[in-house]
């Protein structure tokens, strides 16, 4: 087993003098709170140099909240090339504010555009309600998108974590679909099996941050049904197929629950004949990217997907 990064162990040793409640058990609206509370400290200021616009879209359940990043020194008119955001948080809490800081940086160091997208949680809104504001935001990027200064022709989709799952699981849409034709497929820490529990469930099953309780508790808000969890929408491991998707970015952490369906998702995708490259950063907890003030494992991450954007929308599609 790899060391675990003394920087993260620092994170573990802050978290155990907080004492603070474990999200499985509290309510949903107390952990949203809590959660954001957190977020500032973590993920630091902002970048200046960032161009940000809030608005709204038409969404399956009405008006949905998404967030628009490019560089300042963008020209204004200039359609840059898209990424397509969903932030992580277990399908229970995490909006725009959350994610803030990390998708300013990757449409900066990318220099693309980023829209991040505050799709509905649970349990107010269940499987596949998160799912379906992903395809809106995606369908909206590519219909519209070039009234906002996004080139349609050139996007990718990511997420992190539950967003890592609805990134995977919007990329087999597309395919389904015939389109939007998406370029990279950006997976951090992604959920990939709603059914399965793997080796790293139980190798860091407490004590690492997220634990294995906190993963039930989000599943049972989300997909309270367990009989359609092997649906390829909340499981895109179990797809039938993975063949025909667009090249993927698998960010992993190796003191993570979810390590090793990370892994699986980009072994299968390659085993499918898709593109695939896994990053392992093994000194590092779920949900490191968040943590930029905290970790600079969380900053070179970021600097290396930013730079697999930047090659897939930029160099490559020249």
């Amino acid at each position: 087993m790899s060391s675990l990064d003394p920087e993260s162990q620092r994170l573990i040793d802050l978290m155990v003098k907080a004492n603070r409640p474990a999200w499985n058990t509290l309510t949903p609206a107390a952990a949203r709170e809590l959660y954001l509370s957190l977020r500032p400290p973590a993920q630091g200021p902002r970048p200046a140099d960032v161009t940000v616009v809030d608005r709204t879209i038409d969404g399956p359940g009405g008006a949905l909240p998404v967030r628009l990043y490019r560089p300042a020194a963008a020209p204004a008119g200039e359609p840059l090339p898209g990424l397509v955001y969903a932030h992580g948080g277990g399908w229970v809490f995490g909006n725009l504010d959350s994610h803030d800081v990390l998708c300013a940086q990757l449409a900066l160091e990318a220099g693309i555009a980023v829209c991040a997208v505050d799709y509905r949680l649970a349990p107010e809104a269940r499987f596949p309600g998160a799912f379906d504001d992903v395809v809106a935001a995606l369908q909206w990027v590519a219909a519209d998108g070039a009234s906002v200064g996004i080139d349609p022709t050139r996007l990718a989709i990511g997420g992190d974590s539950a967003g890592g799952n609805l990134a995977a699981a919007v990329s087999i849409w597309a395919r389904e679909a015939g389109g939007p034709r998406l370029r990279l497929q950006l997976l951090a820490y992604p959920v990939t099996d709603g059914v399965g529990r793997s080796d790293s469930y139980r190798a860091f099953a407490d004590g690492y941050g997220l634990n294995a309780a906190t993963m039930e508790w989000f599943f049972d808000h989300y997909a309270p049904d367990r009989g359609g969890r092997d649906d390829w929408r909340l499981s895109p491991l179990r797809a039938k197929s993975l063949r025909g998707l667009p090249p993927a970015l698998v960010v992993t952490a190796g003191f993570d629950p979810l390590r090793d369906e990370g892994r699986a998702y980009a072994f299968r995708l390659q085993q499918d004949g898709t593109q695939a490259d896994l990053m392992e950063f093994g000194g590092q907890l779920h949900g490191f990217l968040s943590s930029p003030m905290f970790l600079h494992g969380a900053r070179r991450a970021t600097t290396l997907c930013a730079a697999a954007l930047r090659e897939a929308l930029i160099q490559r599609a020249a």
